[in-house]
């Protein structure tokens, strides 16, 4: 399986995080049938934006049908480790950047609840307080890639010192 199931140890916690193995699309719907499957369960994904967006109509559900489920979004605007590789084998990329909704307004669209970080600071107690409530939570966490391709040269450099 590309996405990774986890169970966090001392807790009977379920997580599923996509890891750039092509589970685009996944974790959304992945998470709510893990979330069926095992109803005792405290469940949780973390996925892109890009991801989200391809399934995020699933919110509905998940709300309609009283599935508590926490989605933790990084938004980039963009698909992000397709852009990363376009730009590491080819050197530009083109096609892959979008523009998102306002996910706070989106989730709220749904009946879900919506958080959007600001800065660093935020995400811990936005994510404890989401965790701690019922019903469908979603925070949207802005990323910055772009020091992505400054650590790919310095660890090839370490590696391959042609």
């Amino acid at each position: 399986m590309d996405g990774a199931a986890l169970s966090c140890p001392g807790t009977a916690d379920l997580h599923h995080l996509e890891r750039g193995l092509s589970t685009m699309t996944f974790s959304l719907p992945g998470a709510i049938a893990a979330k069926l499957a095992r109803p005792d369960r405290k469940v949780r994904a973390a996925m892109g934006d890009g991801s989200f967006m391809m399934n995020s109509q699933e919110i509905e559900t998940a709300v309609r049908e009283k599935i508590p489920l926490k989605v933790l979004i990084w938004e980039d605007e963009a698909y992000g480790l397709i852009k990363w590789k376009m730009d590491l084998e080819l050197g530009h990329h083109r096609d892959v950047d979008f523009g998102n909704p306002d996910f706070v307004k989106y989730a709220e669209s749904f009946g879900a609840k919506g958080y959007r970080i600001e800065n660093a600071g935020d995400l811990l107690p936005t994510l404890e307080k989401a965790l701690a409530e019922d019903g469908v939570s979603i925070i949207c966490c802005p990323v910055d890639y772009s020091e992505n391709m400054k650590l790919t040269d310095k660890l090839g450099a370490l590696t391959d010192p042609m």
